[in-house]
């Protein structure tokens, strides 16, 4: 199948395929950069990036001034690109938005959580905004909300139970049939066709040529893909992380819920990242120092964190995460996140080979098939 293009507010992208904006420290400009060049729409991951950033240049850094720098970076080569901004990151939401809509990214993704007040923090111009959603209900609360802000979502990533990071979805509804992401697709396509039909781009297993053209003739617009971009050399991932994912099988691969993240998410997490292995095993003292992941407290004020105080529920996934991404390596155990079908990745590539495969340019011959495993 000869993949088609993909326009969302009037940009255009030459092939459907989204790159996942993957946190902490994965997915930065390096990769959106790449993605972008190579005719997808590469993105960045918001989360942490002010530390990330102070690492690479020696420096302090606003969480607005990381966002403005990175975004501008991601399209200094071309390309159409964005930024993934999570909404449990509550504390720098607003600042981030505003950061990424002044430095005229294309696209703002927003998930881990409803992003209902998304319209209503900057005037966007020419940035799409693009809700993630994992249920009909979900998206009909947000167009609800958008709609009484005077916009409507720009384009749509509905997101199945088979996707890496915080999953959308209670523990127990993770292996329901109802909640495969073929039988939640057709009532998303609907009701956006009748509410302004927007593009709608499914993520969550995707993995290959055949994945993506199977849903683009269900009538899909776009597909999402974080973990076939995660072992790549582009990915600023640790060497240590490439190789667990390269290392992994299927048994490897688990839907953690207890512990889990202080989100309160089911969290796919490969099960010998050494946080995870720890924390399992009641080894780790509670240590949440970075504040990331921060809810009111009485006052007001973003000061409270499950993982501050209860490390047998909940891992600290900043200090995890930022360490899989390589700011606190050697200080930090790593946490590893991963998709369902990460276990097929057998070498580290670049993204010119991998988007080559995924046009189905070129066969895959270095994955490992379901059938194999």
């Amino acid at each position: 199948m000869i993949l088609p293009k993909l326009t969302i507010k009037g940009k255009t992208i030459r092939f459907p395929i989204v790159q996942g904006g993957m946190g902490i420290g994965v997915s930065l400009s390096p990769l959106a950069s790449a993605v972008a060049r190579e005719g997808g729409l590469g993105i960045v991951s918001s989360a942490c990036l002010d530390r990330l950033l102070g690492k690479r240049n020696n420096r302090k850094y606003t969480s607005y001034d990381a966002v403005y720098e990175e975004v501008c970076l991601s399209r200094e080569q071309g390309g159409v690109s964005g930024i993934n901004i999570m909404v449990a990151i509550a504390r720098d939401y607003d600042v981030t938005v505003k950061a990424a809509i002044d430095a005229r990214v294309d696209v703002i993704i927003s998930g881990g959580g409803l992003p209902l007040a998304l319209p209503g923090i900057a005037n966007p111009g020419e940035t799409a905004l693009i809700p993630i959603v994992s249920s009909l209900r979900a998206l009909e609360i947000i167009y609800k909300k958008w709609e009484r802000l005077g916009y409507r979502p720009d384009a749509v990533v509905l997101e199945g139970p088979l996707a890496g990071g915080h999953l959308g979805f209670k523990i127990e509804e993770i292996d329901l049939e109802s909640n495969r992401l073929e039988n939640l697709f057709p009532p998303i396509k609907e009701y956006v066709s009748k509410h302004g039909d927007v593009p709608v781009i499914v993520a969550g297993g995707i993995f290959d040529h055949n994945d993506i053209s199977r849903f683009l003739a269900m009538g899909a617009d776009g597909v999402q893909m974080g973990t076939r971009f995660l072992a790549t050399e582009e990915s600023s991932a640790t060497d240590a992380y490439k190789q667990a994912v390269v290392d992994a099988r299927p048994e490897d691969i688990v839907v953690s819920h207890r512990p889990g993240s202080p989100c309160g998410l089911p969290f796919m997490v490969i099960k010998n990242a050494p946080m995870y292995a720890s924390t399992l095993a009641g080894r780790r003292k509670p240590c949440c120092d970075k504040g990331y992941i921060m809810t009111k407290n009485r006052e007001g004020k973003y000061a409270v964190c499950k993982a501050q105080d209860d490390n047998e529920g909940f891992f600290c996934i900043c200090n995890g995460l930022l360490s899989s991404g390589g700011y606190n390596t050697g200080v930090e155990e790593p946490l590893y996140t991963v998709g369902v079908n990460g276990y097929r990745i057998d070498k580290v590539s670049t993204v010119h080979e991998i988007m080559k495969e995924l046009r189905g340019i070129i066969p895959s011959p270095h994955l490992i098939s379901p059938e194999a495993a």
